[in-house]
């Protein structure tokens, strides 16, 4: 409880987590405002009987296209948008000097960031707009009044939404506490945990589908996943650096013995969401096609849980772990730094030597990051595959859970200290702070 009382102390931090949960809050309850011209009640009957392609999409928007609110596209053409940005970075030479430029730069793919996010969410809302209407010919009356006047008026209502989203989590990050697009993510993946609570009890107490000592295992199963993905996150390979005395005037500098911490997971849970985005492409542009027999191959082939999914899924993963790492991480940047300081590495010569021998570590402590996340990734989707068990959450979202809710509380333990608090947790601190 300390840590609670050290958060309201500080004026500037309370003020900043207030904020975050408004803003939050504000979100969500977007999340529940319905798209005029669609009967959300025969959109979510449709959701319960198999989302189709549209499932897995839905769990990123918390439930808000199953609802067919104005927030049902949530933040992901943001996200999109700032995958291929991040690609492309790394391929033309414009956008990597767009990013050697500093703050200037980074405004300048910020703005073409938002541009790109209006058109991804004008594709991906024209492409919802006709799968709905494509859902009328399956005997399902989602829109009651198909037509041009319905296609303009939802494709403008979901880029609002979007552009309203992205805007929430911009603010988030400049004024309150933690990443908001993650945030944003993060809440709209626990705000579905009193349903799914809800549907456990039924599932065990009312309707018997489950034994009660089959939901104890699974209850203490996924507690030990949670705790195994905590470890894994937070867990380093620290490459020793020694810096050298150096006599400046009257002082003397260096001389003391640190250490360089490679994170197992270095990209986090961003390899994961890229995965994600991508997965869901054929989805997007399957939906311009009801009825032809795109989305039906699609939906069959391409569907949560199926081999061809769960391969490409992982290999995605694997793709993007090293990608990110790669576009995040500069070994010979670090390495020049170093030298400039007079650090070097036991038994490596400062320079080239040294950015080599980062790079090596790096890429081996990479690789099993990078399967520990696609292993995660898929667990659920093998589990209820071939042993008929469903998790409250998919790995996928504890993934994102856990990686956003750690590095919120790094940010939360470091305003902390830097007021000479203890940190938010008086035991098993976070490792970002030792």
């Amino acid at each position: 409880m300390r840590g609670f009382e050290n958060i309201l102390k500080i004026p500037e931090l309370r003020k900043k987590i207030f904020y975050t949960f408004l803003l939050l809050a504000v979100y969500r309850v977007g999340g529940h405002i319905p798209v005029p011209g669609i009967d959300a009640n025969a959109l979510n009957q449709a959701f319960s009987q198999g989302g189709g392609l549209m499932g897995m999409y839905d769990l990123f928007v918390g439930g808000a296209l199953r609802r067919a609110s104005v927030f049902a596209l949530g933040i992901m053409p943001y996200i999109s948008a700032s995958i291929i940005i991040q690609l492309l970075t790394s391929v033309f030479p414009y956008f990597e000097r767009l990013k050697k430029e500093g703050e200037a730069g980074r405004q300048k793919i910020t703005e073409i960031t938002r541009y790109g996010t209006v058109l991804l969410a004008m594709i991906q809302g024209l492409g919802i707009s006709q799968y709905l209407i494509g859902l009328n010919s399956q005997g399902m009356l989602i829109v009651p009044n198909p037509g041009l006047g319905f296609t303009v008026q939802t494709v403008v209502t979901f880029i609002t939404g979007t552009i309203f989203v992205m805007w929430l989590g911009e603010r988030i990050t400049e004024r309150g506490i933690g990443n908001g697009i993650s945030l944003i993510i993060f809440a709209g993946i626990v705000g579905r945990l009193p349903g799914a609570l809800v549907s456990i009890y039924q599932d065990v107490f009312v309707l018997q589908q489950t034994g009660f000592i089959t939901a104890i295992f699974l209850g203490v199963f996924m507690f030990a996943v949670v705790a195994f993905v905590v470890l894994m996150t937070e867990s380093q390979r620290r490459i020793p650096v020694t810096y050298a005395k150096q006599v400046r005037g009257r002082k003397v500098y260096g001389g003391q013995s640190t250490h360089i911490p490679l994170r197992l997971n270095t990209a986090g849970v961003i390899p994961v969401i890229f995965a994600q985005a991508f997965m869901m492409f054929p989805s997007s542009i399957a939906m311009f096609f009801p009825n032809s027999g795109i989305d039906t191959w699609v939906n069959t082939h391409l569907a949560p849980g199926g081999a061809v999914y769960i391969a490409i899924y992982c290999l995605l993963i694997i793709l993007f772990a090293y990608v990110y790492t790669a576009i995040t991480f500069n070994p010979q940047d670090l390495a020049d730094n170093m030298k400039k300081y007079g650090g070097f590495i036991p038994g490596r010569k400062p320079g080239k030597s040294t950015a080599k021998y980062i790079e090596k570590v790096l890429v081996r402590v990479t690789l099993p990051g990078a399967i520990f996340l696609a292993a995660i990734a898929v667990m659920p989707m093998l589990m209820s595959r071939h042993a008929n068990v469903n998790f409250m959450f998919g790995g996928t979202s504890l993934l994102i859970v856990v990686g956003v809710a750690l590095e919120t509380l790094r940010q939360i333990e470091t305003h902390l200290l830097m007021r000479h608090y203890d940190g938010f947790l008086s035991k098993g601190k976070i490792r970002g702070r030792r």
